[in-house]
């Protein structure tokens, strides 16, 4: 039985080199031979950093054969998810795709289907289901000890640098796929449940930065048994993320909810009388890793499958229709049996940010 798998990371940007490279230090089962990208600077620098071959785009299925490739982690801009998980599942290897999956339900299903042909798995990069504080939050809220639960609150905002990817429609930039798609999941993690009906505005201060895609989004989401979840993401604002779940007995908030490399604090009131855990930052990019390699060793079905990721797509697509026509929009929830729990805690000492090879900080100063 094999007990490393050899992973290909494709694209080289800001995440894949502040968090992905250094994650495979704490991925044991993971080894890391092969990097892609189109930057001949970044493909001599960082192999040589990483003691891995590089390679350009266009060369993709001979590195995966060249470098007896078992799997790879996508990490290139959201509109070419598609086309990387389909050469890389054709050339047999199996992926671990960053969220969100892709920019529309067509090609998430097109990424499921060219899995299933293959005979490979599938996986979205969600992170904070192995993330000890947000894992806490979930078995809070299952415990019953918030009572029913009633309505979630959201606020994720930073200060997007001009001419950014996330900002570039024809790349799949916008609000909601870039840091919307964390609330909603989590929302939908905390709730155990798939969203039924959706509504958005969209707004924007008219910078030049914002002029392909929107500064900011508020969403609302009804959940079955009539609960709510209610967020704003946005572009343009000072950096904040949190999360409130509020049950009819008590309630919680995680302070710094979607961070992955910051001190993470959630407080817990019940009954009037307030808790509260504090934990400290780690490597939360291993822990996908170490999860997928040993999905892909021991033959299982990873819980963040193709599902979960087509879940959030079709959310994010209702809100931008709903936003569009000024009105709310129903959505046809897909079947989910499996969510993050307790048992899915994996973790790892945080990574040094290392030097940089032409990429930046998405984020302003």
């Amino acid at each position: 039985m094999k007990k490393k798998i050899r992973y290909a990371v494709i694209g080289l940007g800001h995440i894949a080199q502040t968090a992905v490279l250094p994650a495979f230090k704490h991925a044991k089962n993971s080894e890391l031979v092969a990097l892609i990208t189109g930057d001949p600077k970044k493909n001599r620098e960082l192999a040589k950093h990483y003691h891995a071959k590089a390679y350009n785009y266009d060369d993709l299925e001979s590195a995966l054969e060249n470098e007896g490739v078992d799997a790879v982690y996508i990490a290139t801009p959201n509109m070419l998810h598609r086309e990387h998980a389909e050469r890389a599942a054709g050339a047999g290897a199996h992926v671990l795709c960053e969220k969100p999956m892709a920019n529309t339900q067509e090609h998430c299903q097109a990424m499921m289907r060219a899995a299933e042909q293959n005979n490979v798995k599938l996986m979205v990069a969600y992170r904070l289901h192995f993330n000890d504080a947000n894992l806490h939050a979930i078995k809070v809220a299952q415990s019953g000890d918030l009572g029913e639960l009633r309505y979630f609150g959201s606020l994720f905002g930073l200060q997007v640098k001009p001419g950014n990817v996330r900002v570039k429609k024809e790349l799949g930039g916008g609000t909601l796929f870039d840091i919307g798609i964390y609330c909603i999941n989590a929302a939908r993690y905390l709730f155990r449940d798939e969203p039924i009906q959706v509504a958005a505005l969209t707004a924007n201060n008219g910078e030049e930065r914002f002029a392909e895609i929107e500064e900011m989004t508020s969403a609302i989401l009804r959940f079955p048994d009539e609960r709510l979840a209610i967020f704003t993401c946005s572009f343009g604002s000072a950096d904040v993320g949190h999360y409130n779940l509020v049950g009819t007995k008590g309630h919680l908030r995680l302070e710094n909810a979607y961070e992955y490399a910051e001190e993470m604090k959630c407080v817990t009131i019940i009954d009037g009388k307030k808790s509260q855990k504090t934990f400290k930052p780690g490597d939360q990019f291993a822990p996908e890793l170490i999860y997928f390699s040993d999905c892909i060793i021991n033959d299982r079905v990873p819980e963040s499958s193709g599902k979960e990721g087509l879940a959030d797509v079709r959310v994010i697509n209702a809100l931008y229709e709903s936003a569009e026509i000024g009105q709310p929009v129903n959505i046809k929830p897909v079947p989910k049996s499996r969510r993050p729990n307790e048992k899915m805690k994996i973790k790892r000492p945080p990574v040094n940010e290392p030097k940089l090879v032409s990429a930046k900080s998405p984020r302003s100063s």
